[in-house]
């Protein structure tokens, strides 16, 4: 029997004939497997700071517990000089493994065979996982290097291409997936990472485009670089497809790590809940310093802003939460934390941009964290200061409305426990959008420097003391006391309006409570709406404003 694999001498070939011949004959195959077109291309890339396919599932598993299947796959390719070229993998490992012994289902891309090039039996490999994943109810990852379709294959790569985007669209929602783009992911390859949960980017290494730069410019003669057409930054900063950049292969396996302990294995399931003791006994009893520090967060003046980060860190276990697309549109956070060891997603206006104001990109950043997190039983926590929708012809051409609309859509069909705190600022149509009573939150607190009303004291006054005003300018007075009016107005408005007690009068608001009395409050009723069940009309789907 040969090996047909340009790496090994057939001469030297054990003797198959016997059982000794045939072990010796599989350990030479698993040898292959390994350094499928050798050791020299494996040293290339760790020579340039980075992590070879089987490099990155040895850091990322637990220490020998990955299972590889299909190890030994090969093309069945013979044109174009295939026939000899038949590399053990087929340019992709695949297989289960445990993370802090949780079992997850993934693969790993190689970019040294075919230049990671999709393939028949490479997609075939793929798709048995995620099936294997769907099936077992276990998390996908996939380590992404690949260069789209592989030409010799022909026809038959784009459609196992278009499998793989199938298997992915047959997992969403039941099973946690999350891509890590290791290095070119381009062609057809990079849609499977935009249909997973979470993408995870390495900066300067990271590259993922549908059409590169040699066939942009054959087209439409634009010259531009691979970093600029999709590096970490663009699918952070302009696209948005990117959740989190890393500074090197090891930073992003290890956000990735981080990320899976906040997750479940499935729709099935609640995320792990770490050991944290319950609290008894009263709130007060139970106030630790950072609670205290909450009391004095809020500046005395509603223009003056403060870090909303801040307010997660006092509310989560340890002050420990990993936020997700910091570095896009800032003025919303959303970031995983647990309270008493329960895992939650965080959806927080950020006063130090824009004010916290919300925007298209805040609108879609919100909206899809939320439906991850409705998909996949984790609770929803809201904390408002949201002075309005971001105004501007901007806004408004490039589709606010619809694309604003997501984040409604979004937390509306939200069946997970839903909790909202507001801070300060609940102004107009951001109030409905940010986790209000109507829009179908379970329990809304307040904080007493919670303004909940339809605008902020200046656009207030000029349209109800409109005609007042402008009697008054008639008349002759000056402009210091036409402003002296108009605060004496502001004033009586903010005394009468700009309070959570109106809305807390009507019942909605549940509760005002004292910013110390914030998480040991989320706490308490996270364990009430633990049992929550909600029962929906029966369809086939909604229709999200996409």
């Amino acid at each position: 029997m040969t090996i047909s694999s340009p790496l090994i001498d057939v001469a030297s070939l054990p003797d198959v004939s016997t059982t000794a011949g045939k072990i010796a004959d599989l350990k030479a195959r698993r040898i292959d497997a390994a350094s499928p077109v050798g050791t020299v291309a494996q040293e290339k890339v760790r020579a340039n700071g980075r992590l070879t396919a089987r490099d990155r599932l040895d850091y990322l598993l637990d220490p020998h517990s990955f299972v590889e299947i299909d190890q030994l796959a090969r093309h069945r390719t013979h044109d174009f000089g295939m026939r000899s070229k038949r590399p053990a993998t087929d340019g992709v490992v695949t297989g289960w493994g445990t993370i802090d012994g949780r079992e997850v289902c993934i693969f790993s891309q190689d970019g040294t065979v075919f230049g990671g090039a999709l393939g028949e039996v490479y997609g075939e490999k793929m798709c048995k996982l995620m099936e294997l994943a769907v099936t077992t109810g276990r998390p996908l990852i996939g380590l992404y290097e690949g260069a789209g379709a592989r030409i010799q294959d022909g026809a038959v790569s784009l459609d196992l291409i278009a499998q793989t985007f199938y298997h992915n669209i047959n997992a969403s929602g039941v099973v946690p997936q999350i891509s890590v783009i290791m290095g070119s992911c381009a062609g057809g390859n990079a849609y499977s990472p935009a249909l997973t949960d979470f993408v995870v980017m390495v900066d300067q290494t990271s590259k993922m485009f549908v059409t590169g730069p040699d066939v942009i410019k054959t087209v439409t003669s634009e010259e531009i670089t691979q970093e600029e057409l999709g590096g970490a930054s663009v699918h952070m900063d302009l696209a948005g497809n990117s959740h989190y950049t890393a500074a090197s292969d090891e930073d992003a396996l290890d956000f990735v790590a981080d990320l899976v302990s906040y997750l479940p294995s499935n729709n099935r399931e609640s995320a792990p809940r770490t050991h944290y003791e319950v609290e008894e006994g009263s709130l007060e009893e139970n106030m630790n310093p950072d609670d205290l520090k909450l009391d004095s967060i809020i500046p005395d003046s509603p223009t003056v802003p403060y870090d909303v980060r801040d307010v997660i860190e006092s509310i989560t276990d340890d002050g420990d939460f990993l936020e997700i697309q910091a570095e896009r549109a800032a003025n919303v956070v959303i970031a995983f934390g647990r309270v008493e060891g329960q895992s939650v997603g965080f959806v927080a206006n950020q006063p130090t941009c824009l004010a916290g104001c919300l925007d298209i990109d805040a609108s879609e950043k919100a909206a899809r964290f939320i439906r991850t997190c409705d998909a996949f039983n984790i609770p929803i926590v809201m904390l408002v200061d949201v002075p309005g929708f971001l105004p501007g012809a901007g806004q408004e051409h490039d589709g606010i409305l619809r694309r604003g609309a997501k984040l409604l859509y979004a937390y509306g069909e939200a069946t997970v426990p839903k909790i909202t705190v507001t801070m300060r600022k609940a102004y107009g149509g951001a109030y409905c959008v940010m986790g209000s009573k109507g829009l179908g939150a379970d329990l809304n607190l307040a904080w007493p420097t919670a303004q909940i009303a339809v605008m902020g004291a200046a656009g207030a006054v000029g349209f109800l003391h409109r005609k007042e005003l402008a009697a008054a300018k008639n008349k002759g007075l000056g402009e210091s006391e036409l402003m002296e009016l108009q605060k004496s107005f502001e004033r009586e408005y903010e005394d009468h309006m700009l309070n959570p007690y109106l809305a807390a009068e009507r019942g909605l608001i549940d509760a005002v409570i004292l910013p110390s009395e914030t998480r040991g409050q989320i706490a308490r009723n996270l364990r009430l709406l633990g049992k929550k069940h909600v029962t929906r009309p029966a369809r086939k789907h909604g229709n999200i404003p996409l």
